[in-house]
């Protein structure tokens, strides 16, 4: 009796680890799967001292959902919309916006020499955004400080409405050439089975930004899930049958 009793509780034991080892596996984080990928480039980013915000730490991401077909070539048809949407720096210029992909190991690293975006069936990539901006109470300085100067200058009572307007465009435009871009970066995993994208950012007035610059890139459309929208892509056809004949209802 003992020793049935001890082959059915280690019987037991080994079920509950293989079911706990699935549900771990199935449960694995997206960052896991990248890791397995890209861990052979990884001395490189030692090397350089290269970021990598998505592949370390907690991270807060937006789930989208991925609409439009892509063509058969979609690796080589990717490929091609990435390098020609790749990101163009603007510190030797007097352009004040750029925004374009980079590698998601290397903000600087926008032909990918160094980290591929493909990381088995996801696409790994960082939207950089590149902006000069000027204080709105240096501008204002500067514009009175200028303002009073030419009206000196000019032995004028009082500046008229145009001359204002010249002094303050004129103004910003010179501030805004000595101005450093400041630099933002927004981290994306895209799976092309689920048609899902994940974007490591909350910030909604980025997602609008995210949304135009990959349909512009990749001629798709990204629409933002919600719990609903989130379970059509987890259940099965069954299940989706009756999610189907849900409706909404107020809780409080």
């Amino acid at each position: 009796m003992l020793y049935e009793r001890t082959e059915y509780i280690l019987k037991q034991s080994e079920e509950s680890r293989i079911n706990f080892h699935e549900r771990t596996v199935a449960r694995k984080d997206i960052r896991c799967l990248i890791w397995q990928t890209i861990f052979t480039n990884l001395y490189r980013s030692v090397f350089y001292g290269f970021s990598m915000g998505l592949l370390k730490g907690s991270a807060s991401f937006v789930r989208f959902s991925v609409l439009g077909e892509l063509p058969e070539n979609t690796l080589d048809f990717i490929a091609d919309r990435i390098i020609a949407f790749s990101f163009q720096d603007i510190d030797d210029s007097y352009d004040e916006y750029s925004i374009g992909w980079v590698s998601i190991l290397n903000m600087f690293d926008s032909q990918f020499q160094y980290a591929s975006y493909a990381a088995g069936d996801y696409i790994t990539l960082t939207m950089r955004v590149d902006e000069r901006k000027v204080s709105p109470a240096i501008l204002k300085k500067i514009v009175q400080k200028e303002e009073e100067r030419v009206r000196l200058e000019r032995q004028l009572p009082k500046l008229s409405r145009p001359m204002k307007v010249e002094i303050k465009e004129r103004v910003r435009t010179d501030l805004m050439r000595k101005a450093i871009p400041i630099p933002s970066i927004f981290e994306l995993c895209w799976s092309l089975s689920d048609a899902t994208l994940l974007f490591f950012s909350t910030n909604k007035k980025v997602h609008a930004v995210l949304e135009d610059f990959f349909k512009e890139s990749f001629g798709l459309l990204l629409r933002q899930q919600i719990p609903y929208t989130t379970a059509e892509h987890l259940v099965d056809e069954d299940q989706l049958a009756m999610l189907e004949r849900i409706s909404p209802d107020i809780f409080v």
